[in-house]
């Protein structure tokens, strides 16, 4: 009896958690979690999480592997490997993540494919999601995911993106459904060093997030960053360092509720 109070204590726990770090909603790679968790213009291999639209973009194929410490619980941590392949045919990429601990834990497994029809890059994908809960079970999920972004001019873009187009839930035998996201940005960037962005993030369930992130590249292989967010209030800096084929980034996160978040991502180009 103990065990299971236990047991239920940690999931409703956890799945509070959830709404703004999972593995569904979470901004991926410390690039976008620096400027705020953006997630619709950031040309990395972390596009196939954060936009599948983006991904061809990409100028190199990229693969990279990112982990993510939040408020000092192992329960909350996601680790996560990402990577895209440029063809002539266009942008295929797949990304691999696991949130949560031993008691409670969702996988995420998925493939995706983008592509460049004039100002416009599009994108879908599909995830197999799995949550696992020990004593309860494990339930397993298909999503679907599209995005896309346009370049309106040398220095505007315009993105957007739609989780979970299925509204899948937990499971088949589950009435909890998954988050379902709308998400719309605008970038601008008036220089080399300098990169502005915004976005609207919006779960069916749940009120509307705002997102603004900044960059800048101190030099050709330092890059500085901040952003912050409405719904919870957070703000976010971050650093990144580029030499040659490989990037480092690092983000630190603070949460006027929760605490302190921090974020690694490693990333090689080929």
């Amino acid at each position: 009896m103990k065990r299971t109070v236990f047991l239920c204590f940690w999931v409703s726990v956890i799945f509070s958690a959830t709404a703004q770090t999972g593995p569904q909603t979470q901004a991926f790679g410390a690039r976008s979690q620096g400027m705020g968790n953006l997630k619709l213009h950031q040309k990395d291999a972390w596009s196939f999480f954060n936009n599948v639209g983006a991904m061809d973009r990409m100028e190199e194929s990229e693969f990279g592997v990112s982990v993510d410490q939040r408020y000092g619980i192992k329960e909350l941590s996601t680790f996560s490997l990402a990577g895209l392949m440029k063809s002539e045919a266009g942008t295929f990429g797949f990304g691999v993540s696991r949130f949560g601990g031993d008691l409670f834990n969702q996988q995420q497994l998925g493939v995706g494919f983008s592509n460049t029809l004039g100002i416009v890059s599009l994108g879908a994908k599909v995830d197999w999601f799995q949550t696992q809960i020990e004593g309860f079970g494990t339930g397993n999920s298909v999503l679907i995911s599209m995005g896309g972004v346009a370049q309106l001019g040398p220095d505007f873009f315009l993105g957007a993106h739609f989780s979970n187009l299925t509204q899948s839930k937990l499971s088949k035998n589950s009435d909890q459904a998954l988050p379902t996201l709308v998400q719309l940005g605008v970038g601008y960037v008036p220089t080399k060093s300098l990169s502005i962005y915004s976005e609207l993030e919006k779960d069916v369930d749940l009120p509307a997030v705002f997102k603004l992130g900044i960059e800048y590249a101190l030099s050709e292989w330092i890059l500085l960053r901040t952003g912050v967010n409405s719904h919870p209030s957070r703000l976010s800096f971050g650093l990144g360092i580029r030499k040659s084929k490989f990037g480092f980034d690092y983000a630190y996160g603070q949460n006027s509720a929760l605490g302190r978040t921090h974020h690694f991502s490693l990333g090689l180009k080929l």
